[in-house]
């Protein structure tokens, strides 16, 4: 009987981020996935949601009229790499216990001039970089405006199963063949 891969069936239990989303299997997720307690906002290709179980809110693309992410945490390489070798010695010397991820603000507009705010997030361990944040800002009205899908980034989690974290060079790739057709 042959060994099990080593990405066997487990994979479609994980996730990889790709700019400001969180890709999974059957769902995207804007910032991180969130805790049982805490609300997200997820994109599927016939519109998004936000909350989870009973509290959920859901609309189609057709009634969403804006969708913006504030309080992005955004440094320059330089930065990030500092901030992360400085966690690293922290933490290695116990001095430091990590404060948990950024958190952003998606607000949602919709038709009827509804306005949800809630928190999500971050996905980035340090942060993002500008241009991650602009590609995901772009794509991401592109959803609004109907001239892009959410399918687009779980086809490509389907095509590819990322098992490692992925790069900001390498993010920012997958974002460019994302949003180039678009443009």
């Amino acid at each position: 009987m042959p060994a099990p891969s080593p990405q066997g069936d487990e994979t479609h239990l994980h996730g990889c981020m790709i700019g400001l989303f969180w890709i999974e299997r059957d769902r995207v997720c804007l910032g991180s996935p969130p805790t049982e307690e805490d609300p997200g906002v997820f994109l599927f290709p016939t519109g998004l949601s936000v909350g989870e179980g009973a509290r959920r809110q859901a609309w189609s693309w057709a009634d969403v009229t804006d969708l913006r992410l504030l309080d992005v945490p955004v440094r320059s390489s330089a930065a990030r790499w500092a901030t992360r070798v400085m966690s690293v010695a922290a933490a290695a010397l116990n001095a430091w216990g990590p404060d948990g991820p950024t958190m952003m603000t998606a607000v949602l507009c919709v038709r009827g001039d509804q306005r949800v705010e809630t928190p999500v997030f971050s996905g980035a361990a340090t942060a993002y970089t500008r241009r991650e944040v602009d590609l995901s800002l772009g794509l991401l009205s592109h959803f609004v405006r109907g001239s892009a899908t959410p399918a687009l980034l779980t086809r490509w989690w389907h095509e590819n199963q990322p098992s490692d974290v992925l790069h900001s060079h390498e993010r920012e790739a997958v974002l460019e063949d994302w949003t180039a057709p678009l443009m």
